[in-house]
């Protein structure tokens, strides 16, 4: 008769510490799923801005116009491959000062908008937005990703 209830309520025991790991097992694959999904969301993207500078510091300025979208024999029309020198070569805007460095980035619908710096002060950072779906890159015209979203600053 003792060993009738020798085993009373073992199942129910594993049952209920088998259910406990996987929940917890789901909660931490969720938590990692999510925190990797926000850190790696814009990794092409950002990829694609060290492609570009890294071809500046190289001066092979043919391939970084081409990241644009362009190709310098058959140059974009309204961004043409004298005036990217002009913003981006040797002497250029951008890159004469001091090296060009990643300063914030904003996570767009369809791009990223990435900041960099290219001098001392504040006032010496160009916008560039990288579009998601081809990986090329522009100016943004704006530093925030929709400016109707944005609420007006004081002055």
């Amino acid at each position: 008769m003792a060993d009738f209830l020798q085993g009373y309520g073992e199942t129910d025991a594993r049952r209920e510490r088998i259910v406990k790991r996987f929940l917890i097992t789901v909660v931490l694959a969720a938590i990692v799923g999510i925190a990797g999904w926000f850190f790696f969301r814009d990794f092409t993207e950002e990829r694609q801005i060290s492609r570009f500078l890294s071809l500046l510091e190289e001066k092979n300025y043919r391939e970084a116009y081409r990241l644009w979208g362009c190709d310098p024999d058959d140059p974009c029309r309204d961004y043409a491959y004298a005036k990217f020198l002009e913003d981006w070569g040797p002497e250029g805007l951008y890159t004469r000062r001091q090296q060009l460095k990643k300063g914030t980035k904003r996570s767009c619908e369809g791009a990223i908008i990435q900041f960099l710096e290219y001098g001392p002060t504040e006032d010496d950072v160009v916008y560039i937005y990288v579009q998601r779906s081809g990986l090329s890159l522009s100016f943004a015209p704006w530093p925030v990703c929709n400016p109707r979203w944005q609420a007006p600053t004081a002055p």
